[in-house]
């Protein structure tokens, strides 16, 4: 049955056929193998529209819509030069302000995608004219976009949440002290690059210069605002947080800044619908797929193969790292997080693991994979948005790996990185 289900989803893919195809297809060729026809195929349908059911799953397309009329306005803009006040002048301060960007606009957007296009589009061509490499530049970018899938509204987390049962809010707090961490590491990276390749700093900003961007940037600085001192406050759960954050940024873009048009709100709308639908199919088809293979008992048969009964936390924490990153560098992250949360879960179960603390690892090694060789969904965002070659994008980015990559490891071995903050709020 394994060989069966996983054989027709490899030549779906082959052939070219969008993740989703192979998802219901694979989904299909286990049932009749299960049930022995397609009699009761009614069952597999309804366990697709249950994957889509659960209420927070709404959150996930109000973030998107809340960052692409971000993405469309000022928001992303006044970010960038408040960070840029403060951190500019020091040496690679441009690049440590590029990761302090990425930074806060994914803690306002939650999409490593909306922040390759809102922060890189400005800041690239500034790095370049300040003398570092494209190379170094489209690598940071890329890199330091991966930071918006773990610091609060992470869509990752959501949709990991929705798969799992796990607390979305702990996962919120838990996913803030690595993102922190990240940033800095790249910080002090930066820091290495600029000294070693003589990069000249920029003039240092006055203090009327930084008042003035402090002010600029507080109403965009209202989002973290609502996202994390509403939902911590008691005020809002994630997905009202989520609807509060879009009427927030409509008032913002079209009222305050006058930066947006009905016709653009309208554009923007539909760009959302269409990326939700994307989304919300391959949900459900996840949700029938982990059925299928759940009842088939293949993660039992898969896990019992390598032997994870027998390893401890740290091999089952090792096991689903390295599972997570290979499998986001070919595959889109979400599909990842559908496939093979379902098929660890037992095991996860039996070891006694913190869910949160697996569903952040499992979060920032989906961003890993989505900024690594050879299929990284923000390569080709990045190659899109930049019009630059494949190989010329992907050339810088080992050692931005290398980080991420000790930060996961760091996690496996210092879990209270993550879940500081998360004990902290629960114990009050």
């Amino acid at each position: 049955m394994t060989a069966a289900i996983l054989g027709t989803m490899i030549v779906l893919l082959l052939l070219g056929f969008p993740m989703m195809v192979p998802l219901i297809i694979g989904s299909m060729v286990g049932f009749v193998g299960l049930f022995g026809g397609l009699g009761q195929l009614e069952t597999l349908v309804q366990q697709v529209v249950a994957g889509i059911q659960p209420a927070s799953l709404i959150a996930v397309p109000m973030f998107i819509f809340a960052a692409e009329i971000m993405t469309r306005g000022q928001s992303a803009e006044r970010l960038i030069d408040l960070v840029m006040a403060f951190l500019g002048h020091i040496k690679g301060g441009l690049a440590i302000s590029t990761a302090g960007a990425c930074t806060m606009f994914g803690a306002v957007s939650g999409s490593t995608q909306a922040t390759v296009v809102a922060v890189g589009g400005p800041l690239r061509p500034r790095l370049l004219k300040a003398g570092y490499s494209d190379r170094f530049s489209l690598a940071l970018i890329i890199n330091a976009s991966d930071i918006a899938f773990l610091i609060p509204p992470s869509i990752g987390m959501i949709i990991y949440g929705v798969v799992s049962g796990t607390s979305i809010s702990e996962l919120f707090l838990a996913g803030i002290g690595p993102g922190l961490l990240i940033l800095l590491l790249f910080s002090i990276y930066s820091y290495i690059y600029a000294v070693r390749h003589n990069v000249p700093t920029e003039p240092a900003a006055t203090w009327f210069e930084r008042l003035r961007a402090m002010r600029r940037a507080i109403w965009p600085l209202g989002f973290p605002a609502i996202i994390i001192g509403g939902i911590y406050g008691g005020i809002f759960s994630p997905t009202e947080a989520a609807a509060a954050c879009v009427l927030y940024a409509i008032v913002l873009e079209m009222i305050v800044f006058r930066e947006v048009t009905p016709r653009q709100l309208y554009a923007t709308a539909k760009s959302t619908g269409l990326i939700t639908a994307v989304v919300f199919i391959l949900v459900g088809a996840g949700a029938a797929f982990s059925y299928v293979i759940s009842f088939a008992q293949i993660p039992q048969a898969i896990l019992g193969g390598i032997g994870i009964d027998e390893m401890g936390p740290y091999g089952v924490l090792f096991t689903i790292s390295v599972a997570f990153f290979i499998g986001c560098m070919f595959v889109d992250p979400i599909v990842v997080i559908l496939i093979l949360v379902p098929i660890f879960a037992p095991v996860v179960q039996a070891t006694g693991l913190d869910p949160v603390l697996v569903g952040t690892i499992v979060t920032l090694q989906v961003a890993i994979g989505s900024a690594t060789p050879p299929f990284g969904c923000d390569i080709f965002t990045a190659i899109a948005v930049f019009r630059r070659p494949y190989w010329e994008v992907i050339r810088g980015t080992p050692p931005f790996i290398i980080i991420l990559l000790s930060v996961s490891a760091l996690l496996i071995f210092f879990p209270q990185i993550a879940l500081f903050l998360r004990d902290l709020a629960m114990a009050e």
